[in-house]
């Protein structure tokens, strides 16, 4: 008797609750307190990737080299010559780089190798091929950043949004824009971040120019020759990054300088008006012990001393190893980190090793000079 009658109240309870919402959800949805689903956008990598670029794309930029007329060039075969090009041969244009807009009357980021040639004028193309004379360029001594300054007039720029490089995660979804092998403009890539804190080297073996960069963000993003210098963003449309290099002897493994690299260099400049950066004045190769002679320690071997720089001045010479700077243990990175940490004047200690014997030197940092 009992179980029937319990059948009959949930019954009763579940019709109840049927007639309640029934007459009551209409109301619910025009509340507001239900989306639509006509009204509901599902985000997919697709939908991240075509919003980023329609918002982002206009303030990617390419950079374009003009070299000065080139003077005869004669090509000989024993004594003679053979072959000579015209005298004042004016090289055409070219594509090298890309870029993106940091504000809106003019400024410029890209990466310093880019606009490496100070005898060269550079270009600026922008969204619908407008072209823009780049009429400064400020070259930052220790990161591989320019600043190029170029006039609007009149036309409107947009700056882009730039991130926050700090909280970068591996397989963190990103996408890549800029002017591919200095022909395909905003070209766009994906991928993820595929490493943090990589110390890698740049440069050209023909040109004899390296440089090393420390803590990169490594992306699996196609980044190809003339992507330098173009934004790495975020599913936010933020610039975490500018494409940096390309290991030329992998696939898939590319480089970005951290977008808060970036700000601080901004920053640094738009208080000065210029870039103001201590630095040492060695060119230097780590070794592992025992790596230039049997004895030798690990550390720092300078390779070469910059003439009336800080290290020329307090001594230091060709051949030696710094082993140990304000205390710390020289490591692959060691030496560019703790010159960034430091201002122009402030003192280091460097402990450096030759034949068998350490001293110990102190150094006051200098500004950088120009580049």
């Amino acid at each position: 008797m009992r179980k029937p009658l319990l059948i009959l109240i949930i019954l009763i309870i579940f019709l109840g609750v049927w007639n309640f919402a029934s007459e009551n959800l209409p109301k619910l949805l025009n509340r507001g307190n239900v989306i639509p689903a006509s009204k509901v956008k599902v985000l997919t990598e697709e939908s991240v990737v075509i919003d980023t670029v329609k918002k982002v794309g206009p303030s990617v930029v390419t950079v374009v080299e003009d070299l000065p007329p080139q003077g005869t060039n004669p090509f000989t075969f024993g004594p003679f010559s053979i072959f000579e090009t015209p005298q004042g041969v004016d090289p055409e244009p070219r594509n090298i780089g890309s870029g993106f807009i940091v504000s809106d009357d003019g400024l410029i980021v890209t990466n310093k190798h880019v606009v490496s040639d100070t005898s060269a004028e550079y270009q600026i193309i922008g969204t619908g091929d407008k072209t823009f004379d780049v009429v400064s360029i400020y070259r930052d001594p220790l990161n591989d950043i320019a600043i190029l300054k170029i006039n609007p007039g009149g036309v409107k720029l947009t700056a882009l949004e730039l991130g926050d490089s700090e909280g970068l995660q591996v397989g963190q979804f990103v996408i890549a824009i800029g002017t591919a092998l200095g022909e395909f403009k905003n070209t766009v890539t994906t991928g993820v971040i595929s490493g943090l804190g990589r110390g890698v080297t740049i440069g050209s073996s023909f040109e004899g120019i390296f440089e090393e960069l420390d803590n990169v963000i490594q992306t699996d993003a196609a980044i190809n020759p003339g992507n330098s210098g173009g934004p790495l963003l975020n599913s936010s449309a933020q610039v975490i990054g500018v494409n940096t290099a390309v290991a030329s002897s992998a696939q898939n493994i590319g480089f970005a300088l951290p977008i808060n690299v970036v700000k601080q260099t901004l920053d640094n400049f738009n208080k000065t008006g210029q870039f103001e950066r201590p630095y040492i004045g060695i060119v230097y190769k780590t070794v592992e012990k025992g790596q230039v002679s049997e004895n030798s320690p690990k550390g720092a071997l300078v390779v070469n001393i910059v003439n009336n720089s800080p290290a020329q001045k307090a001594g230091i010479k060709a051949g030696e190893i710094i082993t140990e700077i304000d205390g710390r243990k020289v490591e692959e990175r060691t030496i560019a980190q703790v010159t960034v940490s430091k201002k122009i004047g402030d003192r280091i200690t460097l402990r450096v090793w030759s034949d068998g014997r350490e001293r110990e030197l102190n150094i006051t940092l200098e500004k950088a000079p120009a580049q």
